[in-house]
Formats: structure tokens, C-alpha cells, sequence
């Protein structure tokens, strides 16, 4: 009974200090007939981890860059505008940042795929830049536009562009409206 016991924490201790990538089946007890199980009975079930810890450190990776493009965004309105848009920016920009970067990295090594760190102020458009480490190349730049619409007021315009089209397209993300009054300068 106590080998059990010990068998069970020298598969969990190995299991979290791996990060569960690797999981030590031989160590595995039947239970019923107190034998150890060989790894040849699990090579299914080690399949399936796998799979799955690929699946989460997938999702890992589009939550983090989901948190780094959130952070970048309230960088890039600055206090003024945050404080107004912030909430409407959080329920329906972000969620559709979020998709889009999980389509925009389905196809690539995310091991090395970084966001830029510093969003354009005064006017310009740029949030952030998913670009290759390696290869210095962007894969893709995320925008807000100032638009003015006459009698309408101003309008924040959040769009991508990919590498796929050099650019050129506008992937629109949505939109939130400012006020009838000129929007402060991003960062302000």
C-alpha cells in the first residue's frame, strides 16, 4: 500500500515538474492487482496527453498575446480615452483581436512569434506588430483610425492587415464611438 502511495507521487511530482509533457507510466500501479503497469499498455492514453497539452499551450499562447494586445491598446488610448472607451473596447474589440490572432497563428511557429512593445502616439494608427524573431518580418499589424464622420462625430476604427496580402487590406475588427468633439492624441 505504501509503494502505491509513493508510486502516485513520483508520477504527479513528474507529471507538474515536466508541465505534464512527459508522464511516467511505468510507474503506474494496477490498483486491483497491485502490479506495475507497462508502458506499452498506456501508449494510447500517452497520445492523448500530448494532444492535449499541444491543444492548451495553443491556448496558452493566444491568451498571453490577447493580454500583451489589451495592454498595448490601453497604452495606446492613454487615460483620456481609456477612460471612456474602455469597457466597450473590452466586450467587443478584444474578443475579435482575439480571433483573429488565433487565425493569424494557426499556421505558424509560435515558439517564435513576439508582439511589439511601444504603439505609435500623437496620430498615428499602430496598436502592435506580430512579427517573426528570426526573420525580423511582421506577420501582422493591428490599427485604430480616428475617423470623421460629418454630423456624425468621430469614430475609432480598429482594422489588421496581413503578410499574406503585403498589407493591403483592411480586416476590419469593429468600431467605437468618441463624440462630435476631436478625440485627445493617443497616449495623451
Amino acid at each position: 500500500m505504501k509503494n502505491l502511495w509513493l508510486r502516485k507521487i513520483a508520477v504527479a511530482l513528474i507529471a507538474i515538474l515536466t508541465f505534464g509533457l512527459y508522464t511516467p507510466t511505468y510507474l503506474i500501479a494496477d490498483e486491483e492487482n497491485n502490479e506495475v503497469v507497462s508502458p506499452d499498455d498506456h501508449d494510447h492514453s500517452e497520445i492523448a496527453v500530448q494532444v492535449v497539452s499541444e491543444e492548451k499551450e495553443d491556448i496558452d499562447v493566444i491568451s498571453t498575446f490577447t493580454e500583451k494586445a489589451k495592454e498595448q491598446s490601453l497604452a495606446k488610448f492613454g487615460p483620456k480615452i481609456s477612460e471612456k472607451v474602455e469597457e466597450e473596447f473590452n466586450q467587443i474589440i478584444l474578443p475579435k483581436i482575439e480571433l483573429a490572432l488565433e487565425n493569424i497563428l494557426e499556421n505558424e511557429d509560435t515558439s517564435y512569434v513576439s508582439i511589439t512593445e511601444q504603439p505609435s502616439n500623437g496620430y498615428g494608427e499602430r496598436i502592435f506588430n506580430i512579427y517573426n524573431e528570426l526573420s525580423k518580418e511582421d506577420i501582422a499589424k493591428f490599427h485604430v483610425r480616428r475617423d470623421n464622420r460629418p454630423l456624425d462625430g468621430y469614430w475609432f476604427n480598429f482594422h489588421y492587415h496581413v503578410k499574406d496580402d503585403n498589407f493591403e487590406t483592411h480586416h476590419t475588427l469593429g468600431e467605437i464611438y468618441w463624440d462630435k468633439n476631436t478625440p485627445p492624441k493617443w497616449m495623451s
